[in-house]
């Protein structure tokens, strides 16, 4: 809080503006100085000083980890979750309830782990997004949200080893600036396996390490593995009559980890951090019906700035592949060829 006798904010522009002339006329001509105009313009830059190195001030201008007493809105959370994550009940509500119960705690025992699974295009990266912009208002772009594509920034198998100590270090040095940093790790079932278990302290249960908490952090894994096993319960409820919104997570979960932990293409493959429990939620993201393509379809064309045209709709989602073969119920690629198909209209 500010201290007794600051100026308020609103009558910070006037002394931004006075203090330049008061700088800019100096002392009077007469070659003593005036104690009156003195005090006034040591005041004027003492008042300046003050507000610029208070914090609410100064993070105005510079982006700043997010403070102990500040929470996001999960009012917000929740309405973009609605907005942008369709037909992903399940996935909406263990997000809402796991960040929500994370942030609201005041002295959690252990970092925030998620393992979001499903197939390409069924809205992972999206809620990663939507994580990312509700914690840090700058979301992916923010200098405390760090994304890492196994692809390019883990390429090679023979470089397992220097990955694993660049990681640590990487990861030690933003939670040293941040403790509220964020860590997605993106085409999880491209990594090589063993290397995220380079990460396993940071996410266990200690209070600190080498004079560093992990305990604020939060680290996203993001996965296609597992999309198979998710597809068939979803597949299995359907054939048997019963709406996707009966899937519990319970249906999901066991099946998931296990499933997860016994697949060497999943970059959880016998990971500790499986095996030590430190994920704290798998999050399943189910196969995208019909209907789910076209809200995909008619989101899109609002955020581009166009009329909806029903017609338009209709033609894209059309365009896509289902499956299975007989009964044509998911997009084989979800959402993922949206915006690339309505280039087309």
């Amino acid at each position: 809080a500010p201290s007794r006798g600051a100026p308020s904010e609103s009558a910070m522009p006037g002394l931004l503006l006075l203090l330049p002339l008061l700088l800019a006329a100096g002392p009077p001509r007469s070659a003593a100085v005036e104690p009156i105009s003195m005090c006034i313009t040591i005041g004027a830059a003492s008042v300046l000083t003050g507000y610029l190195s208070y914090p609410r001030f100064y993070c105005g201008f510079v982006e700043c980890c997010p403070r102990e007493q500040d929470r996001p809105n999960a009012t917000a959370l929740r309405l973009n979750l609605d907005a942008k994550l369709f037909g992903q009940h399940l996935a909406k509500e263990v997000i809402l309830k796991a960040l929500t119960g994370f942030l609201d705690n005041p002295n959690p025992k252990k970092p925030l782990a998620l393992s979001l699974h499903g197939w390409a295009g069924t809205g992972k990266n999206f809620a990663s997004q939507i994580i990312a912009e509700n914690l840090h208002e700058a979301g992916l772009k923010s200098k405390f949200v760090h994304l890492f594509l196994s692809t390019l920034h883990f390429p090679h198998d023979h470089e397992v080893k220097l990955y694993k100590d660049q990681l640590q270090k990487w990861i030690r040095g933003n939670v040293t600036a941040c403790a509220k940093s964020v860590f997605i790790f993106d085409e999880m079932d491209k990594l090589h396996p063993g290397l995220i278990d380079a990460i396993k302290p940071f996410l266990d249960y200690y209070e600190q390490i080498d004079g560093v908490s992990y305990r604020r952090a939060i680290f996203i894994f993001l996965s296609n593995a597992g999309g198979d096993l998710i597809t068939k319960v979803a597949l299995d409820f359907w054939r048997s009559g019963r709406a996707r919104e009966e899937i519990r997570l319970k249906d999901l979960e066991p099946v998931l980890s296990i499933g997860v932990f016994n697949n060497k293409n999943s970059g959880l493959w016998h990971s500790s951090l499986i095996d030590r429990n430190l994920i704290d939620y798998f999050i399943p993201f189910l196969p995208l019906e019909y209907k789910h393509v076209k809200m995909c379809i008619r989101t899109e064309i609002q955020s581009r700035g166009n009329p909806v045209d029903e017609t338009i709709i209709q033609k894209v989602a059309d365009e896509m592949t289902f499956f299975p073969k007989e009964e044509r119920i998911y997009s084989v690629k979800g959402c993922k060829t949206v915006q690339t198909k309505l280039d087309f209209y």
